[in-house]
This record gives structure tokens, sequence and C-alpha cells, in this order.
């Protein structure tokens, strides 16, 4: 018993093997989570070099800042509210019924997982916005003077949520029913169960982890959520606006307190997840069973209706990404008055992919999203190496920190960064790293690097010990045992981790629009510039580009996960 109190005690201290992963890890926790978040936590709490609270007493004291916390937390929670509302029937509808066109139905329920949320807020301006598509087509039809609506305040951002987080809820509860078993449910209801008594109190409580995830994860990117608040918000206040709008006008301090009040909420939410982690061990003896098959809708009118309704949810869904490309075709300032643009041009795609100012956006969105996945990548070998197996202390503290940046809204992370190195400071010295290239690069690296890291350790969880240790009594040395036993086997899954990191990163708004500069200006900057400058059509070409990068990749990152 002592020798094994011993054991547990060192267990935190790495073995000389594993020193130099350590090393590693520990740098970057230290340089990109730890410094840059407690450097904003102090900088908040001091005013003329004195430690205080003031800066919190008058950011509370101010009704604007009440009324943005109160109001981030409120959408958040309506947007979790009414995603599990579509999210969920949508998940049974899918994994529990067969009908005409089913898996047509299913891949385009997903499809608000393809576009950025700038990208995403354009299409819906475009399509539901008072000079949209809809809104001129309605005035139309009824011969209206004024538009029928405006896309404006809380319903604009209820539903463009809804809209764009919903898939979360679908993809998490439709896995997890197709990993439930079905027996409990046939049990219950052979014992006379109510069909509501069953759903209740036998298969929702089995899928308690996946609607914990799916929620916590909705509530956090609803917080974080920037471009809609920002382009149809309307009076609606939410804390990252505040923070930018502190932070242009040169309100340090007001724009630091509010990011750490943002990041606590944030970090509440991870706190919560983490806590109920461990009801997967119920869902693991659940998983023991045999899963419930698809029953087939016989009746024809039954499945003349669920094909009526597949092809009118596909197309609802559809329509803000056909109303993009149709968009951007049209010509520059052509699109004014009518229903739809006049006159049709190449020249927005022309003028992206040859002229070297509205290309080279493009090449600096690839470029910079592929250096930060290619770390995360590099990186997260060393992490999943070094935190698998027992979950000691310490390896449950390194991954808490791997995480925070990804529980952490980009205003956020964004904050944290420049304000640690944009002056001189202990760890970098007289190098400023606010105002180069290379910002945006550690900011998406530390903004997404953590969904590499949940990849890759996944992988190695599935793996077999006793092929490594097989290897390693045959001789093989600890690299010799990662090149031909570990590396083929969590490849795939590592591989679609870091291209989900890239794809995202590759249409990140929130945080670049705070730190980026003329020479790494993003593609997601230049539709908000088109937008600005009311080049709606080289805006809309921007963004399908984009998406058609983004589907490219999900696709690839698709077929490696099944391959894994």
């Amino acid at each position: 018993m002592k020798d094994e109190v011993k054991t547990n005690s060192l267990s935190f201290i790495p073995h000389p093997s594993s020193f130099v992963l350590f090393l590693i890890v520990f740098i970057v926790l230290v340089y990109g989570v730890i410094y840059p978040n407690l450097h904003v936590l102090t900088a908040s709490l001091q005013r003329d070099g004195v430690w205080t609270l003031l800066n919190y007493a008058e950011v509370f004291s101010q009704r604007a800042m009440r009324e943005a916390m109160w109001s981030s937390v409120l959408l958040s929670l309506l947007t979790v509210a009414l995603c599990v509302v579509v999210g969920v029937p949508l998940a049974f509808l899918f994994a529990r019924y067969d009908f005409p066109g089913r898996k047509v139905f299913a891949t385009l329920a997903a499809l608000p997982l393809v576009l950025p949320p700038l990208v995403g807020t354009v299409a819906f301006i475009f399509l539901c916005g008072e000079s949209g598509i809809l809104a001129r087509l309605v005035q139309k039809i009824f011969q209206l003077n004024d538009a029928p609506w405006t896309l404006r305040g809380w319903p604009a951002l209820l539903l463009f949520h809804t809209y764009t987080m919903y898939p979360f809820f679908y993809v998490l509860v439709g896995a997890g029913l197709q990993r439930i078993d079905a027996g409990l449910a046939e049990a219950a209801r052979g014992l006379g169960a109510h069909p509501f008594r069953v759903l209740f109190r036998v298969t929702l409580p089995q899928l308690t982890p996946s609607l914990l995830a799916a929620g916590l994860l909705t509530f956090m990117t609803s917080m974080a959520s920037f471009s809609a608040p920002l382009l149809f918000g309307g009076d609606v206040r939410v804390l990252t606006l505040e923070i930018y709008t502190a932070r242009q006008r040169g309100d340090a301090a007001t724009a630091l307190t509010e990011t750490v009040i943002l990041a606590a909420i944030s970090l509440v939410a991870l706190i919560f997840f983490q806590r109920y982690e461990g009801t997967r061990q119920f869902v693991s003896a659940a998983m023991k069973g045999t899963t419930r098959r698809r029953a087939m809708i016989k009746s024809g009118r039954a499945r003349s209706l669920a094909a009526a309704c597949g092809v009118v949810f596909s197309i609802i869904l559809a329509l803000p990404v056909m109303t993009l490309i149709i968009i951007s075709f049209a010509r520059d300032g052509a699109w004014t008055t009518e229903m739809l643009p006049p006159a049709y041009t190449f020249d927005n795609y022309r003028r992206i992919l040859t002229e070297e100012d509205a290309g080279g956006v493009l090449l600096n969105s690839l470029q910079m999203a592929g250096v930060a996945a290619l770390a995360a990548l590099a990186w997260s070998f060393c992490v999943a190496s070094l935190v698998a197996g027992k979950r000691t202390l310490w390896r449950r503290m390194v991954s808490l920190l791997v995480l925070v940046p990804y529980a952490l809204p980009g205003t956020v992370v964004a904050v944290a960064v420049a304000e640690a190195y944009g002056q001189e400071n202990p760890l970098t010295g007289s190098f400023i790293l606010v105002g180069t290239f290379w910002i945006l690069p550690v900011v998406y690296f530390l903004r997404f690097m953590p969904l590499v890291v949940r990849a890759m350790q996944a992988s190695i969880e599935q793996l077999d010990p006793n092929l490594e240790e097989a290897a390693s009594g045959l001789g093989a040395r600890w690299w010799e045992r990662f090149r031909r036993v570990r590396l083929p086997l969590i490849w795939p899954g590592a591989l679609a981790g870091t291209l989900l990191a890239f794809v995202i990163a590759l249409g990140e708004y929130v945080a670049s629009v705070l730190v980026f500069v003329p020479r790494n200006r993003p593609i997601s900057i230049a539709i908000a510039a088109a937008m600005r400058d009311f080049n709606l059509g080289t805006a809309a070409a921007y963004g399908v580009l984009l998406i058609a990068l983004i589907a490219l990749s999900m696709t690839v990152a698709a077929r490696l996960e099944k391959k894994g």
C-alpha cells in the first residue's frame, strides 16, 4: 500500500524518455494559455499600478454592461432551447426511420456546419434581410410600399443562431442514438410503459452525455457570437460587441475587465462539462446491447408526407447557400431595389482568382490556417502521448488547460494574446508579436488546437495497449513503436482533427478583426470590407469559395475518420 501511494505521489514526474514532450507541452501552455490569461486578469485588477477592484465596480455600475452580460447569457440559453427543439427531433427522425431520400436529407441537415459564421450572416442578409430576396418577393406579391419585416434584434439573432447551431444537437444526438442499447427501451415497452415514459425515463437518460455536450457546445458558441450581433443585432447588447467597441475607442481597462467577465462565464460552462464527463460510463455500459434498426415507414401516405417534408426542409436549409451562389455572380453595384440582381458576370471570381490584391486574402487565409493546423498536429502528438494512460491529477490538469482556449470566445483569446505580447514582456523580451504576420497563426493555433488534441486522444484511447507491449517485448525502442505501431493507427483520426481545425480557421472572423494587419488580412476581413463598400457580388464570391474549400476539407476529414 505504501509503495502504491509513493508511486501515485510521484506520477506527475515524467519519465526521462518523455522529458522532451513534457517540456514542449509546458512551454506552449505557459506562453499560449497561462501567461496571456493571467496577464489580462492581473491587468484588469490594476489601475495606475495599484491593485484595485475599481475597474469591475465601474463596469458593473454601467447599465449597458449589465444589459450586455444578461443578454449574452439569455441569448445563449434561448439558443440552446431552440436548438434542442429543432435538432433532437431531426436526430430521432433520421436515426430511427427510413423513407425515400433519407440519406440525402440527413446529409443536408448538417449543411449549416459548412457555413462560417460571417458567411452565414451575409447569406442570411441577402436572403432574409429587409432588402433581401424573400422580403422583396413578399413586397412584390402583396404590392407593399415598405419591406414586410426587418432583420434586426432578438428574433433575427435567435433565428440565425438556431439555423447555424442546431447541427450540434442533430449530429451528437444522432451519433448517440447509434450507440445506445435498444433492448432497454424494448423491455420497458414490453412491461407496458407508455412511449413518452420510455422516451423520458429510458432513452433520454442514455443520451445525457450527448445532450450535455451539444448543449454546452451550443451555449459557448452562442456566447462567442460576434458576426450576427454586429450585422443585425440591432439594439441587443452582447459582451463580444462591448469588448470590441471598448478596444476601438481605446478604453483598454474596460475591454480587459469585460474580457475577464466573458471568460469567467465560458469557463464555468467548461467546468460544468468536465463535471459530467463521467456520465459516459453509463453510456458505455448501455452500449453492450444491440442498437435499434431503422423502421421503414410502410404507409404510402406517410412515406409521401415524409418525403415531401424532407424536400421542403432541404430547400429551406439550402436557400442561404443557393442565395449566396446567385449573388456571387451579380455585378457589384448593380443590385439595388430589384428582387434579383439584374446583371450577372464572372468578373467577381476572375478578379479574386487572378488579381494579386483580391486573391491575396485567400492565399493569406490558406497559409495562416495551414500553419496553425500543422502546428496543432505536431503539438497534439506531444500532448496526446504525454497524457495517455492512467488519469492522474497532473494529466487532468494538462487536459483542462488544453481545452481552455477552445472554451473561451475568440474575442477573449485575441485580446489576451494582444495584451500579453503587444509590448515588452518577461517571456518574449523586446520581441512584440502584435503587428506581425504571425499574430493570427498563433491565435488560430491556440483557438483550434484542442480539436486536434481531442481527435488524437480519441484515437489513442481506442488502441490495444498489447500491441505496443508486444513491440516493446520484441526490443523495439520508443520511436520505433511510435513509427511502426501507434502512428499508422492514429493517423486517420489525427488528420481528420487537423482538417477540422484548418477549415474553422479558414473562416475565422471574431479573433481576426481584433488583431489582423494589412500583410495578413484574411478572407473573412475581405468579406466584411466588401459588404461595407456594398460590393455584394465580391463578398458573396469570397463566401462561395470559402464554402467550397470547407466542404472539400470536411469530405476528406469524414473519409479519414471512417478509415480510423
